[in-house]
């Protein structure tokens, strides 16, 4: 089981870094999560372009994915981009909107990340294991969200 409050801890201590530019400072942030949470193993942030209604991958750590740029509404993190809501999957095969990255991924988690009331972007989560994630994961991710727009956005 993950300590959450260590793993906000640390993860706010990488966004204060002077010398590291905002995406930078992302990577080293998916970078550590998906080291230290087990179930984490493929880690991204997809930030929003409104004006294109696209997302754009900008910072992750795992396997590279083929979807770099992902159009809103296509796939659990397009539907997040529309929603505004967190979307969690015990199991991705039963999503009929799921956006295959790798075939070793059962579950995911997506939390929508705002700034100034606006969804600018998201944190990705993927895992190789079914039910992967719970509240307890959302809610860390939406306070790790939530520190990330107060710092970088």
């Amino acid at each position: 089981m993950a300590d959450y409050s260590s793993l906000l801890t640390h993860c706010k201590s990488l966004l204060v870094q002077p010398t590291r530019d905002k995406f930078a400072r992302l990577t080293e942030i998916c970078i550590y999560l998906q080291k230290e949470v087990e179930v984490y193993d493929w880690v991204g942030f997809y930030m929003a372009n409104h004006a294109e209604k696209t997302l754009h991958l900008k910072a992750f750590a795992g396997m590279p994915t083929d979807h770099e740029v992902i159009p809103f509404g296509k796939g659990i993190c397009g539907q997040v981009a529309i929603s505004n809501d967190n979307f969690l999957v015990d199991d991705v095969s039963a999503q009929d909107n799921y956006i295959a990255c790798d075939i070793h991924v059962k579950s995911e988690i997506v939390i929508p990340l705002f700034s100034k009331g606006v969804n600018i972007g998201q944190i990705d989560i993927d895992s190789n294991k079914i039910k992967a994630f719970t509240e307890k994961d959302a809610k860390f991710l939406e306070q790790l969200n939530t520190a990330i727009a107060e710092k970088l956005f």
